[in-house]
């Protein structure tokens, strides 16, 4: 059992957004610890209605009388300090603690926090490492940023000093954690509304790594300079891998891929043959993240075959390349969490290694100011597929005060000499696509906002 001391003043746990991917998961660990857990959330979910299974009471709206018989309470980022609950929570003098900085309360809790961060390739990683565990009898704890069927949800409770989680850099979260164990996979720009430049961003990743004790494990992609420019503001030794870079420590050669985009490769370490691997998940970049998961396995004693095992089984989380179905048993259709240039690239490159007719994406820029700060690289990244369908901006956190729409992306597309459609009524683009796939095509649905509502739409039959 963790240490519980620093959170046992607590009795009473209220949670704002109890619904969230990651206050979802606090709340189940909290609930098996013994605590006192009740919250409320906006909408209904799957989430809510696991945690209702457990017996922990979920109000839809607010419940202004379960604040009040409340000792703390704990809020997702999302929440405004002018909210009822929070309003009440401070007439009472009852303490507020954001998700982040109590999720950082609860990883000192634990003798072995991993956490699993970069820019893209956090929720697949984390997913690999915790399965790897799991597959070794580790018994570990997990909260991951998307459904895993193989824990049945986001999170799992666990019986060991192992809490494996989703380290996110966004308005330095990370920063909040006390980590045994990182993994960086990349470092790239995103998140500039917060940011503002990619300095800055470094700089939150040396603050990061810092946090490391000098017994820390320490797990870099070699492929990626700024990962490699971490190592000089640590103690701690670092274990690299990469598949460009061969100074790396675990190396992936002999590379092949299946028919339907599944990558087997040959596993060097220090340069001599380590293992052979074979993936169910798609892509150049998984590769990296699987090299990721096998450095930091093989530091804490998993077996290979384990590691092999476990990998094999893991067929992706849930939205990330993600097979929905078919358009009249001829057209396959994927939906993929991909909303950032790097990753619909690496989506794109994933497909390249399927065999199809013709590619078709329907894309859903996220937040106005990744897409006019990244607007050409957006159209450069788009021009990999065969057919370019564009939905409105998804707004998510944002208003548009940036002087930007979706017209800007496909006019840029255009301009490139690439034939893009701006349709943003969703029962129009799906019109559109069914009218207009052939036999073999594939359709992509991409993006992190409500496009993933387009994928059942399609493969519903007429």
């Amino acid at each position: 059992m963790p240490n519980i001391e620093n959170i046992k003043k607590y009795k009473k746990i209220y949670m704002i957004g109890i619904g969230g991917v990651s206050m979802s998961g606090i709340a189940a660990i909290l609930k098996n610890w013994g605590f006192h857990v009740a919250g409320s959330d906006t909408s209904d979910s799957e989430n809510v209605q696991s945690l209702i299974q457990k017996g922990i009471k979920v109000t839809i709206g607010h419940n202004i009388e379960d604040v009040g018989n409340s000792d703390v309470v704990v809020y997702s980022a999302a929440v405004k300090q002018d909210d009822p609950e929070m309003l009440e929570a401070q007439r009472l003098h009852i303490p507020t603690i954001e998700r982040a900085d109590f999720l950082g309360s609860l990883t000192r809790c634990y003798q072995d926090t991993i956490c699993i961060s970069g820019t893209h390739g956090k929720t697949t990683t984390t997913s690999m490492v915790a399965l790897c565990f799991i597959e070794a009898l580790a018994e570990p704890s997990i909260q991951v940023g998307a459904y895993l069927k193989q824990i049945g949800g986001n999170y799992k409770v666990g019986n060991s000093e192992h809490f494996i989680i989703e380290a996110c850099e966004y308005v330095e979260s990370f920063l909040k954690f006390s980590p045994k164990a990182e993994i960086i996979l990349n470092i790239d720009n995103d998140h500039l509304d917060y940011f503002k430049t990619f300095e800055n961003i470094k700089n939150a990743f040396v603050k990061y790594v810092k946090l490391l004790p000098d017994d820390g494990v320490l797990v870099l992609n070699a492929d990626d300079t700024n990962c490699l420019d971490l190592a000089q503001h640590t103690k701690v030794i670092p274990i690299t891998y990469g598949i460009q870079n061969k100074d790396a420590d675990f190396c992936a050669v002999n590379i092949t891929f299946t028919n339907d985009g599944f990558p087997e490769f040959d596993v060097y370490y220090k340069n001599e043959f380590f293992t052979r691997i074979k993936l169910s998940v798609p892509g150049t970049h998984n590769i990296l993240n699987a090299l990721s998961c096998i450095a930091l396995c093989t530091k804490y004693g998993i077996e290979k075959n384990v590691i092999q095992s476990a990998l094999l089984k893991f067929t992706g989380a849930h939205r990330r390349f993600e097979f929905k179905g078919k358009i009249n048993q001829k057209v396959s259709v994927y939906d993929d969490y991909g909303h950032h240039p790097t990753e619909i690239l690496a989506t794109a490159k994933s497909l390249s290694h399927k065999r199809y007719h013709q590619s078709w994406v329907i894309f859903q820029p996220h937040t106005y100011s990744r897409t006019k700060n990244l607007l050409m690289d957006f159209a450069k990244s788009l021009l990999n597929f065969d057919h370019v369908i564009v939905l409105d901006i998804y707004a998510a956190r944002e208003k548009n005060t940036y002087d930007i729409s979706s017209k800007d992306l496909v006019d840029a597309l255009i301009s490139m000499g690439k034939e893009a459609k701006y349709i943003p009524n969703f029962s129009d683009c799906v019109s559109y696509v069914k009218n207009n796939v052939q036999e073999d095509d594939i359709v992509m649905t991409l993006g992190a906002g409500t496009v993933t509502e387009i994928g059942p739409m399609l493969i519903k039959e007429d």
